[in-house]
């Protein structure tokens, strides 16, 4: 999971969603489409707590992201059990992982998306907007009771205000955490950590100094050894360590960072916590505590150097740790232990993002507002993406075949193996049956989502929640004159800054240069750029209030 939501494409406050969703917003520039003929399929008495059952059997075309490792199969248990369920069929059209962004990218540009597109991240749906591509699904919220209610009841109205356009609606559904989690952090060898005597690192600091005492026992060896260079170099670690200290990088790198003390937005990759980061990054480098490999190889490479025993930290989430690093590693080093570190403070506090409560979820094609079934695909993707019922069957499977429960306790079939659960189990949850994928498997009660944590991942999760979680950013919502101008220069920004950073930290380029590097950024247009996002935040708060 990535907790990144882009300020330059978060938007404002609210709409209404219903009477007790009532927020202050904009006003949209265009009318919901009236529905009295869309309602093919549809159930007259769908409501919060209601299984959706189409009237007549229906049939929606699927974007489907397809996990190399559980590929799609058509006799899964998961395609069965929907239909069974709710009397629709999914037509799929299956594009690999590996490409999915871009064949996303192509399929909506021409017109020929499917009219569920899953598998997309808050923010993703930005540059689909302006085309009309995509539909304004806060328009027809009403049609979701159970998106509704949990974003009632959870309070989550300023997060959706992240997601909104400047015209006040929003064009993603995402998936709706009940609480902010953290996931990645740090993953260690525990063995190492008890041979040498070493506490439990507190900050990043403390983790530098960790490093060098393992250094000190290994000097012709890197202690850290990283991978996640899929979208950013090391971008999971710069990810997570820039958020301490008060900015962004890596995976969630924004142009723009929230100055509370002076009540507006500023660029990132200028300010002076982002020149903070970057000095402790490249400390770890100049050390010989981070392989500088570490931005540049593949997950393989780094794994392979972990498991082996060549190094002593890599970067992690919970599924990571039970499935490409624990096996590996008690086979290649007996006696080897490994676990995911609490995540480290830096200068911004002991924080976790706020941002964390909003996962990947899906776009629906404009093109549905076509279909006399129209009513009945909203009430389908609300009962199969945001109900209680919903969320447990695509995560778990069929209770009785591949779990059975006692109150609130999940136990999976002795004859499946799910992260770890049932290791030598001839069967898996994913991979055999459908069940906790990456298109459907998102959101929902913390209860749910630690279903299938294990004891060491809970009690990681009950020192996450000690942290403080970091407030949401004021909305910034651009015009599409805005954004298109924006676009000019903020991809160029990115990626000069991404360069730069990496320059920087693998001493490329001596940090004395900083004050120059400045210079080309505001050269850049780093300053015009931050005064649009300003300017569309005071022209929000000053009509929103």
């Amino acid at each position: 999971m990535r907790s990144a939501l882009r300020r330059t494409v978060a938007v404002g406050a609210a709409l209404a969603l219903t009477a007790s969703l009532a927020a202050c917003g904009g006003e949209s520039t265009e009318e919901p489409v009236e529905l009295g003929d869309k309602q093919v399929g549809a159930m007259a008495d769908y409501t919060a707590g209601t299984q959706f059952t189409a009237t007549e059997p229906l049939t929606f075309p699927l974007l489907y992201s397809d996990h190399p490792n559980y590929p799609l199969k058509e006799d899964w248990l998961l395609w069965q059990e929907i239909t069974e369920r709710t009397g629709v069929t999914f037509e799929n059209t299956v594009v690999p992982m590996s490409d999915y962004s871009q064949k996303r990218s192509l399929l909506i540009g021409s017109g020929e998306a499917p009219l569920i597109i899953s598998k997309t991240y808050p923010g993703e749906e930005t540059a689909f907007v302006s085309s009309g591509a995509v539909l304004p699904v806060s328009q027809y919220l009403d049609l979701m009771p159970h998106f509704q209610q949990k974003v009632a009841d959870w309070g989550m109205e300023a997060d959706l205000d992240q997601l909104r356009q400047a015209d006040g609606e929003f064009y993603v559904l995402p998936g709706l955490h009940e609480e902010a989690w953290q996931d990645y952090t740090v993953a260690v060898r525990t063995d190492v950590m008890e041979d040498l005597g070493l506490q439990t690192p507190e900050t990043w600091e403390d983790f530098r100094e960790v490093l060098r005492a393992v250094k000190a026992e290994n000097p012709d060896e890197y202690p850290m050894s990283d991978r996640f260079n899929d979208s950013a170099p090391a971008g999971a670690l710069m990810n997570i360590v820039a958020m301490t200290y008060g900015t962004s990088a890596g995976w969630g790198y924004d142009n723009e960072q929230w100055d509370e003390a002076a009540g507006a937005y500023t660029f990132t990759g200028t300010s002076p916590e982002y020149k903070e980061f970057v000095t402790y990054m490249h400390s770890l480098v100049e050390e010989g505590l981070l392989d500088p490999e570490s931005f540049t190889q593949d997950d393989d490479s780094a794994i392979q150097k972990f498991v082996s025993g060549d190094s002593f930290a890599i970067s992690t989430n919970a599924q990571t740790v039970v499935n490409d690093y624990r096996p590996a590693l008690e086979d290649n080093v007996p006696g080897a232990s490994v676990a995911k570190l609490p995540l480290p403070a830096g200068p911004a506090g002991s924080v976790v993002p706020g941002t964390t409560r909003l996962e990947n979820g899906l776009m629906i094609s404009s093109e549905a507002l076509e279909r006399d079934d129209f009513v009945a695909l909203m009430q389908f993707v609300d009962w199969l993406w945001y109900s209680d019922e919903g969320l447990e069957l695509v995560k778990w499977g069929v209770e009785g075949t591949t779990y059975t429960k006692d109150g609130s306790t999940w136990t999976l079939a002795d004859d499946i193996d799910y992260v770890g659960m049932n290791p030598d189990a001839p069967k898996h949850l994913q991979k055999d049956f459908g069940f906790a994928g990456g298109v459907f498997a998102y959101g929902g009660t913390t209860e749910l989502l630690e279903s299938t944590f294990s004891e060491e991942e809970k009690e990681f999760q009950a020192l996450m929640k000690q942290k403080q979680e970091l407030p949401l950013p004021p909305p910034a919502p651009l015009t599409d004159v805005e954004r298109e101008q924006a676009t000019l220069v903020e991809t160029p920004l990115t990626d000069f800054v991404t360069q730069a950073t990496l320059q920087f930290v693998l001493g490329q380029r001596d940090l004395e240069e900083w004050d120059a590097y400045v210079a080309e950024a505001e050269a850049k247009g780093a300053s015009t750029y931050i005064e649009t996002v300003n300017e569309a935040q005071q022209r929000f708060a000053a009509e929103n209030g």
